[in-house]
């Protein structure tokens, strides 16, 4: 460890922090006040590996936030998870002018600037020091939570203020070549996404067929059909001439393409779940994961937890997960799809349905398409079990009504896609690469055991 001049350890009541807490009045937002859009109003559940899933954060009028003065967070701000499983969770607010409040599950930490930089509190917040020095505040089993009194007793290390922006400065260009790729990701699937919308879903080729033959177009897409005449076709020839020109009814999907069928996703590939056993935790071994664990397309390795190589290998006799299978999330947040590209699977599951598309692998990116396609969600949706607590079942799982090409025309998509998801394989394997470095430097710089200047020369050498 090298020479911590300079470093003060005090308990965070005693540092320039403010601690701010929600609003509890009568103005407070009610649940039949939420809406798709306006301003963010972050729960627990908004956080997931240090960040903010947006898929999670609910929304309020701005009228009704104009009424509420207190929990209203600013840039710089951090916000913490005060009850539930996840209590502890940390997430730094950035970019000016964000409007948000937090909910009573929450709490903002506001740092003075002129003291302690928040992007250096934010990580010490996520560091494996202070959640273990966290834990011995936290109190009940069924509900875990932490009081604000509690929290100001929390002891923290903090180094000169220089210091504090150049491990910050370190950190965060790992975490923002991350988040680069992630977004680079978000829009390589929303490409990916639109023309499989386009071709397995509106039809669009075949719609232009049928026009072009002069043969009948059914009402279902005949809205459609109106707004392609007034689209300048460009020349694809050969990908045209793969679809069919005419349209057939079924009892199962209504209208389809002509020649297409129905198939049931159990009679494509087998399709399973995970273990519902809890295996112990282990010091060291494999990772298990859940639903909660699948966020976005990616997997929360840190607040997952490892089980030994014994359980391990017995989880993995049901449900072997292999590269090209696809997840899909059973219970709580339900329907968040993943496929599985990386070469080496380092997990298990557990209450997680598996689709097994590594044995049929023309089907694997068509088929996590499908299920991240508008009409699939409300499939799902409309098919969920459990009151207090959503869940798919596995029997609903097996029967998802697929239309499915011809094989020659699957094919064509396949390698359509394949540059594109060779891409997004390329970023994953990128971003585990960076998070591992990042998880590895974290407490180590938090804790002065590395030098800033070895560990800028890593991240330059990465």
């Amino acid at each position: 460890m090298h020479d911590l001049k300079g470093w003060v350890y005090e308990k965070l009541g005693d540092l320039p922090i403010l601690f701010i807490d929600s609003d509890r009045s009568k103005r407070y937002p009610k649940r039949s006040e939420f809406q798709d859009q306006g301003i963010a109003f972050l729960n627990a559940e908004s956080i997931s590996s240090g960040r903010f899933d947006r898929t999670k954060v609910n929304h309020i009028p701005y009228e009704k936030y104009e009424e509420i003065k207190k929990g209203r967070v600013k840039n710089g701000d951090i916000v913490l998870t005060m009850r539930g499983n996840g209590v502890g969770d940390a997430a730094l607010i950035f970019g000016e002018g964000i409007l948000g409040l937090i909910n009573a599950q929450m709490l903002i930490l506001r740092p003075n600037d002129e003291t302690i930089n928040s992007k250096f509190l934010y990580y010490g917040f996520i560091s494996p020091q202070f959640k273990c020095e966290l834990s011995n505040f936290v109190s009940g089993s069924a509900q875990p939570q932490l009081t604000m009194t509690h929290l100001r007793h929390v002891p923290f290390r903090v180094p000169p203020l220089p210091e504090q922006k150049a491990i910050a400065h370190i950190l965060g260009s790992l975490d923002n070549k991350i988040e680069l790729n992630r977004q680079m990701n978000e829009t390589l699937e929303a490409m990916a996404q639109a023309l499989f919308k386009s071709w397995f879903v509106d039809f669009d080729p075949v719609i232009d067929n049928a026009l072009a033959a002069g043969n009948a177009i059914p009402d279902a897409f005949a809205k459609r059909a109106e707004q392609r005449k007034g689209i300048e076709k460009k020349d694809h020839s050969d990908t045209q001439n793969l679809f069919p020109d005419e349209f057939e009814f079924t009892d199962e999907m209504g209208w389809i393409p002509k020649g297409w069928e129905v198939k049931e996703s159990g009679d494509l590939f087998d399709v399973r779940d995970g273990t519902h056993d809890s295996p112990k935790k282990s010091d060291e071994g494999k990772y298990l994961i859940t639903s909660r664990h699948i966020t976005s397309g990616v997997i929360d390795y840190p607040n997952a937890y490892l089980i030994s190589q014994d359980d391990f290998d017995e989880v993995n006799k049901r449900s072997l997960v292999e590269s090209y299978d696809i997840l899909i999330t059973m219970i709580g947040t339900v329907g968040v799809s993943m496929l599985v590209l990386q070469d080496e699977i380092d997990f298990a599951i557990k209450n997680v349905g598996l689709f097994k598309t590594s044995n049929n692998k023309s089907y694997a990116v068509f088929f996590y398409l499908y299920l991240n396609s508008n009409y699939m969600t409300q499939f799902l949706d409309s098919r969920l079990a459990g009151t207090t607590q959503k869940y798919l079942t596995l029997k609903v799982l097996r029967a998802l009504p697929v239309v499915t090409p011809d094989n020659k025309t699957l094919s064509h998509f396949v390698n359509n896609m394949s540059p594109i998801f060779k891409k997004i394989h390329s970023n994953h394997e990128q971003i585990g690469i960076l998070a591992k470095l990042r998880d590895t430097l974290l407490p180590k710089l938090m804790s002065g055991e590395i030098r800033i200047s070895d560990a800028e020369a890593l991240v330059e050498y990465v």
